[in-house]
Formats: C-alpha cells, structure tokens, sequence
C-alpha cells in the first residue's frame, strides 16, 4: 500500500476525535453506573447482614447464648436492640411528634443541612489551615523536624475533651468580632481541627514528591521559589490531596456530630442522636434512622469529592484514584 497523503491523515483525525470522545464518554458511564451499582449491592448486602443477625440472634432466645455459626458468644436479639428494617423505614414517613405534621424525615434532612453548614465551613477552613502548614514545612524544613510530630501529637486529644472547652471559649471570648458568635461556628472550629492534619500531612507529602531534576529545571529557568511551588509542586501534589479531602470530608461530619454532642449544641444530627438515644426504649427505630442519616451525609461528601476528583484529575490526564 501507498503512503497516505496529508489529506487523508488529517480526514482521518477529524473522524476519529468525535469516537475517542464519544468512547471517553461511555467508559465514563459505565464506570458510574459501576460504582451506583457497587453502592446498592454494599447497602443491600449490609441490610442483609443486619436483617439475619436479627433473626438469628432472636432465634437464641436469651442474651449472650452461644452462636452456632461461629462457635463464640454473641448477644442475642429482640425489637428493642435492633428494631426491625421496616420499622426504621416506616418510622422516616411518621410525624416525629404527636399533632404535628413534620415527619422525622424532613427533621433528620433538616438537622443533616445544619450539621453539614458546619461541617463545610470547618473543612474549607482545614483545607486553608492544612496547606497553609505544609507549604511552611516545606519551606523551612527545620520546621518539619521540629513541628511536625507535635502536629502528629495534636490528633490524640480526645475530642469529646476539647468540644465544651472551644465553644465555652468562643461564647466568652470572642465579643470583640464584628459579627455574632454563634456555637456552631465553634462546632466548625472543632472540624477544622479534624481537618487539618490529614490535608497538612498528604500536602506536604505531595509538595515534596516531584523529581529532583524537575526541581533543577525549573531553577535552569531562573524560576523563584512561588512560581516553582504554584507550577510544579501544587499540581504534583493534587494526586495526594485528594485521598486526604476524602478522609478530610468524612472527619468534618465526624467532628461536627461529636462536637454538638459533647458541647449540646442544637439544630444538628449530634444533637437529634442524643435526644433519640436518652428516648431510646420508646422509640429505637428513631435513633437507627438518626444514625443512618448521618451515614448518608458521610457518604454524599465523600462522593462530591470523589466526583471532583475525577474531574480535576481526567482534565490533567491523570488516574483518579
């Protein structure tokens, strides 16, 4: 066969770049609805796993009978430990009080929208709080010796600990602000405080990951040390950032429900699961529904994340982890 002249190359291009596009697409899709349907099957198979150790801790009959399939000792179960899947469902459709019109449904979105005001707002700041320390431990690298295990160090404080402490502390303390104080901006300070350390730790560990020759050819261009961190460092890094806004996004709902908890803040999911767990004999289909929203509400995040992360990373040409 004869060379193919220009022309035919270029006709041939022009063909082909709409099916790679259009192939790009579809694997897209297909990857998509792979992952819904990997979701569905885990939430299946997890009522599965609840709905039979229901049924087989009932068949017991009595606490703490030995297991047949295991050979240990679990507890047994009645409608009170774990209340059936159909009551839990049916319970999101019922008024959450008597007279009103105002089903637990709409009160656990309504309280999951509070919970995730704080939660927002307190991992934006830890992203900001985050990059901000790697970016100076990178800098100064006396500083990573010298400040980075303390920053280790600060994520074994038990949070239930400091949660009263930061919002007694905002009420009294922060008058001074032009705006009102308000406890849930303590409870977001309390998830940036959760959301920080994995976005400084992966941050620095993206900063530092390009090859030292890169580093050495952009100082050959006379580049200063802010163009070679914007052009070479911060996209370099994106690949680890994004594994530490994921586990960043579901520590700020942990952060968020644990600190309305232990601080008593009203208007959010903490504070609705500690109000169903102390009315739990009358109700415990409440307190499971509670509980499960706030999986919900983890599992969203976590999925907007994933989803920008796709987005960022296919845009660069790179894999999304």
């Amino acid at each position: 066969m004869g060379a193919r002249t220009a022309p035919e190359v270029a006709d041939e291009a022009e063909v082909s770049g709409p099916v790679a596009v259009s192939s790009r697409r579809r694997e897209r899709a297909a990857a998509g609805l792979s992952r819904v349907a990997l979701l569905v099957g885990a939430v299946v198979a997890l009522g599965a796993a609840y709905a039979g150790y229901k049924a087989a801790g009932q068949a017991l009959g009595a606490p703490w009978r030995a297991w047949p399939l295991i050979g240990g000792w679990l507890p047994a179960t009645d409608d009170l430990i774990l209340p059936p899947l159909s009551a839990i469902a049916s319970s999101l459709v019922e008024p959450v009080q008597r007279g009103s019109e105002e089903t637990l449904a709409a009160v656990i979105l309504r309280s999951a929208g509070f919970t995730l005001r704080e939660a927002a707002v307190g991992f934006a700041a830890g992203i900001v709080v985050g990059l901000a320390t790697a970016v100076l431990l990178l800098r100064a690298r006396w500083l990573e010796k010298g400040l980075l295990p303390y920053v280790i160090a600060s994520q074994t404080v038990p949070l239930v600990a400091i949660a009263p402490i930061v919002v007694i502390w905002g009420r009294g303390n922060l008058g001074w602000l032009p705006f009102d104080w308000s406890d849930w901006m303590s409870v977001a300070v309390i998830a940036t405080y959760l959301t920080f350390f994995p976005v400084a730790v992966n941050g620095l560990r993206g900063l530092q990951s390009p090859e030292p020759a890169a580093v050495e050819l952009m100082d050959s261009y006379a580049a200063t040390w802010t163009q070679v961190l914007r052009r070479l460092r911060f996209p370099a890094a994106l690949p680890y950032l994004f594994p530490a806004l994921r586990l960043a996004a579901t520590a700020s709902i942990v952060g968020a429900i644990v600190g309305e908890i232990s601080a008593g803040v009203r208007g959010g999911l903490g504070r609705l699961i500690l109000d169903f767990a102390s009315r739990y004999t009358t109700g415990p289909e409440r307190l499971y529904a509670a509980v499960v929203g706030a999986a919900a509400l983890g599992l969203l995040v976590v999925g907007l994340i994933a989803a920008a992360e796709r987005a960022v990373l296919a845009g660069r040409g790179q894999e999304a982890g």
